[in-house]
């Protein structure tokens, strides 16, 4: 079996293969073994990833994007006059290493994907991951795994560094677009998360940003107008000078990492300028004791201390700055661990996740081809808290066993408690004749596209029999027919004060046109736009939150059917944003869920 796994990270993008049953490799791309997740729009429309991206920047820096992971809520992205959906941004950079890995294994193709993604990202974004991964060719047998959790199964599989069931690991991982932590507990069949919490304004990018701004107080004062026009540039050559200066500021952060001082080269009339690892530490050591604080917030939400924990594992190349380790050191009384490369940690460690720490996994129906880019999603559950049996004191100290999660046992599924105490023949009878009938309800009694071109007979709640297979389980609450002034045939009332409303129109596109109109007054806005899939239909939703107002609306592919989630009365204190629109949605209207 051939495995891949890929971490998409914010700057660069780690890919790890394992096959023909040899140990898992990292995938060198470029000749590198982490490529940049930059993208460049070339003016005949093609997207350029990696580092011929990054050399295409020079030319013309205003269709470059060098950390699109960074922009994965703003639905798309305005590369010189180019608009480019995050989805297609992320499917260009995964594409360019389903390219280079088919290569690599004489044009075949890995039998499944393991995809990384952070703990905090909810349904909305990773349904952008798996979207981007189905263009890029990655085929349906698709893992979403959490990164923490493929951190710790990293550190696990070092000689020494054994995580046994009972113990819990904490993860430290500043990336370059945000610092993350999680608290991740072993159980007898794998890894869960405990705790997790992050801070979205910090990364290795507010480091070059601060030691930039530490470069300009040294020398803006020779041609104050000249510096400003490199921060904001407007020219092509103040774009290219610009994008020159932070690439060397870069590079002089990574080499404090190793020596105690350096040069940053600046672009003329400013001279270069000395800068040292002291001075960089002082710079940024505010920002990074409030990682040191998350961390220790977190570990204490579990009711542990540091020194119970297996151990503090640092990942993300930002946490090779010396200061990071020290004051974690200072700070918590326990030195943490760095090994091997820690921007390739959570793409080895991928590979060693079993099913119970996966955050998602989709493959194909069962004895059936695959037909679309769209498969079957099976998502792994929440696990609840359970306290294992009371474990001795290892020798000579050490952590003690903590209370983790541990995988429920399946419950059984409505109806079949009374068939457990039948002989086990009468069991697979029933099994055999209740899948016969559910396949022949999908072919037989499910609305099709052409049935659906017309509204048809509606119900007392005003559902037609199309509107109703949109509406799953929602058509079973308290629904009713809609005010004719709303546009909507259907409105039913939600909990947490949301409502949703369905409307079955003449056309697909005056489904379009509905749904624009519902998002009307906040196309400026910030918003989340994703596809979605169940009960035999997919289609694209948009989420949108402003004016203490926020709405969702979703559409299917190829019938003239529209919805909108609505939630209004936001209060100015209210943490509401898009994605937790696209949360509501996908855990409690999308049909299937």
């Amino acid at each position: 079996m051939i495995v891949l796994s890929v971490d998409l990270g914010t700057s660069n993008t780690v890919a790890v293969l394992a096959a023909h049953g040899r140990p898992p490799r990292v995938v060198e791309v470029d000749g590198a073994a982490t490529m940049p997740s930059a993208l460049f729009a070339a003016e005949d429309g093609s997207l350029v990833v990696g580092r011929d991206a990054e050399r295409r920047a020079r030319l013309d820096p205003a269709r470059f994007e060098p950390n699109p992971k960074r922009r994965v809520d703003e639905g798309t992205l305005l590369l010189g006059d180019l608009v480019v959906p995050v989805t297609d941004a992320f499917a260009a950079v995964l594409g360019r290493v389903a390219e280079e890995t088919s290569r690599q294994l004489g044009g075949a193709k890995p039998d499944e994907v393991r995809l990384t993604h952070p703990a905090q990202w909810g349904p909305a974004r990773r349904n952008v991951l798996l979207a981007a991964a189905r263009l890029a060719g990655f085929g349906p047998d698709l893992v979403l795994v959490p990164e923490p959790v493929a951190a710790a199964a990293h550190f696990a599989s070092f000689p020494g560094q054994a995580l046994p069931p009972g113990q819990a690991l904490a993860v430290y991982d500043l990336g370059a677009g945000t610092f993350d932590v999680a608290i991740v507990g072993a159980t007898q069949s794998g890894f869960a998360v405990l705790a997790e919490n992050g801070l979205p304004d910090l990364g290795g990018l507010d480091v070059d940003q601060a030691l930039l701004e530490h470069v300009g107080r040294q020398v803006s004062h020779r041609e104050p107008s000249r510096w400003q026009s490199m921060l904001r540039p407007e020219s092509t050559a103040d774009r290219r000078a610009r994008r020159a200066m932070a690439e060397d500021v870069k590079a002089a952060k990574e080499s404090l990492s190793r020596h105690p001082q350096t040069e940053v080269p600046l672009p003329e009339p400013f001279p270069d300028v000395l800068v040292t690892r002291n001075e960089l530490e002082a710079l940024v050591r505010p920002s990074l004791l409030r990682t040191v604080e998350l961390l220790a917030g977190t570990i204490r939400a579990t009711g542990l201390t540091p020194d119970r924990l297996a151990g503090i594992y640092l990942v993300g190349g930002s946490s090779r700055i010396p200061l990071v380790a020290n004051l974690i050191a200072e700070q918590l009384r326990v030195v943490p661990t760095s090994l091997d490369q820690p921007e390739t940690a959570v793409a080895l460690g991928a590979h060693h996740v079993t099913q119970e720490g996966v955050s998602l996994r989709t493959n194909r129906l069962a004895g059936q081809p695959s037909t679309g880019p769209h498969p079957t999603v099976q998502p792994t559950g929440p696990q609840p808290t359970v306290t294992p049996p009371a474990y001795p004191t290892p020798p000579g100290g050490g952590p003690m066993p903590v209370p983790v999660p541990a995988p429920a046992p399946p419950a059984p599924a409505p109806g079949r408690r009374r068939m457990l105490v039948v002989a086990a023949s009468v069991v697979v009878l029933a099994v055999a004749v209740v899948g016969a009938l559910l396949l022949f309800r999908s072919e037989s009694d499910l609305p099709t596209a052409e049935s659906c071109r017309e509204k048809g007979e509606v119900d007392s709640a005003g559902f037609s029999s199309c509107l109703r297979q949109l509406a799953g389980a929602v058509a079973d609450g308290e629904c009713q027919p809609a005010d004719a002034a709303s546009g909507a045939d259907v409105s039913c009332a939600l909990a947490e004060d949301y409502r949703v409303n369905y409307a079955h129109v003449a056309s697909v596109d005056d489904a379009r046109e509905v749904a624009n109109t519902q998002l009307a007054d906040k196309t400026e806005s910030d918003h989340v736009e994703a596809d979605w899939r169940g009960n035999g239909l997919d289609g694209r939703f948009r989420a949108a939150v402003s004016g203490g107002t926020g709405v969702l609306v979703f559409t299917v592919k190829d019938r003239p059917l529209v919805g909108w989630l609505t939630k209004t009365e936001l209060r100015a204190s209210d943490e509401f944003t898009p994605d937790a629109m696209a949360d509501f949605f996908a855990e409690r209207v999308q049909p299937g869920t």
